[in-house]
């Protein structure tokens, strides 16, 4: 009896428990990766901020900017 019903929706049962762990591993990764890119583009646009400042105050010293810049 050990071939009967039971034993194939248990083993559909342990397939799909196998497949839900990989693909939780895989969310589990993918979420460490998105995580990784909102910090570089975190960095990258407080650079960017930087750069304008500087910009700026270079622009106002060289008498570059318009009057109603700003």
């Amino acid at each position: 009896m050990s071939d009967g019903p039971d034993s194939l929706v248990l083993r559909y049962l342990r397939s799909l428990d196998t497949k839900i762990d990989r693909v939780a591993e895989d969310i589990r990764e993918i979420k460490g990766r998105a995580g990784a890119l909102e910090e570089r583009y975190a960095s990258v646009s407080r650079r960017l901020d930087s750069l304008e400042v500087r910009m700026e105050r270079i622009e106002r010293r060289l008498d570059l900017m318009d009057e109603h810049a700003s």
